[in-house]
C-alpha cells in the first residue's frame, strides 16, 4: 500500500516538512510505501478553466500537478500539508490542488486524505479546513488524529519541540493507516460503493 505526502511549504525542510516526516516514519512502521512531494518553490500557475483536460484527462500545463497525478492515482492515501498565510495554506499549494482534483479524471473514491498544517500562532484550524474540502468533494475518507492536525513552530527545531503536535501526527498516520488497511479488506469483500450517474444543477435554473 502507498501514500503520497505533499509539502506544500517552500521551505523543504521546514516546519511543515517535520512533521510530515514524522507521520512518514510511522507509515513506513506500518509497511506502508511512501513518497513525498516537495511542491512549495515550484512555479505553479492556477487553473485557467480551458477544459482541456476533459479531453485528455490531464492538465494542459504539464508541469508538477500531472507528475502527481500519476503517483495518486497508484497511491492509497494522500496527506498533504502546508504553512499557515494569512489563515489559509500556501497559495502555491492551492493552485496545486485546484488544477490536480480538477484535471485528474480518474476515480479517487475511498483514496483516504489527511491534511496538516504548521504555523508561528495562529490560523490553524481555518486552513485545516480548507485542505480537507479538496477530499470531501472527490468521495475520499478524512482520516482524523487526536486534535485538529497542527503543529506550532516557526522552524524545523521548533515544530520538533511541539511534543503534543508531533504526538498528533504520529497517531493521525496511525489512524489513517488502520482506515486504509480497513478500507483494502472491505473493496476486497464488497466492492466500493455503488453511484448514480451526477446530476449537476446551476442555481440560476
Amino acid at each position: 500500500m502507498k501514500v503520497l505526502l505533499i509539502n506544500g511549504s517552500p521551505h523543504p525542510n521546514g516546519s511543515t516538512y517535520t512533521a510530515l516526516r514524522e507521520m512518514e516514519k510511522v507509515f513506513q512502521e506500518e509497511n506502508m510505501e511512501t513518497e513525498l512531494l516537495h511542491i512549495g518553490g515550484k512555479p505553479i500557475r492556477g487553473c485557467i478553466a480551458c477544459m482541456a483536460c476533459r479531453k485528455t484527462g490531464m492538465c494542459a500545463f504539464d508541469d508538477v500537478v500531472n507528475e502527481a497525478a500519476a503517483k495518486l492515482r497508484e497511491a492509497d492515501g494522500m496527506v498533504v500539508g502546508s504553512p499557515v498565510y494569512y489563515a489559509s495554506a500556501n497559495a502555491t499549494l492551492i493552485a496545486f490542488l485546484d488544477r490536480l482534483f480538477y484535471s485528474a479524471d480518474f476515480d479517487k473514491t475511498m483514496k483516504v486524505g489527511a491534511s496538516v498544517v504548521s504555523a508561528r500562532r495562529g490560523g490553524l484550524s481555518a486552513t485545516f479546513d480548507e485542505l480537507n474540502k479538496y477530499f470531501t468533494i472527490s468521495g475520499m475518507p478524512v482520516a482524523s488524529g487526536q486534535y485538529w492536525n497542527s503543529i506550532h513552530g516557526n522552524t524545523a527545531q521548533e515544530a520538533a519541540q511541539d511534543l503534543e503536535g508531533m504526538q498528533s501526527m504520529r497517531t493521525l498516520a496511525r489512524n489513517m493507516s488502520f482506515l486504509m488497511k480497513s478500507i483494502r479488506l472491505g473493496k476486497e469483500k464488497y466492492g466500493l460503493p455503488g453511484q448514480e450517474e451526477k446530476t449537476a444543477t446551476n442555481f440560476i435554473r
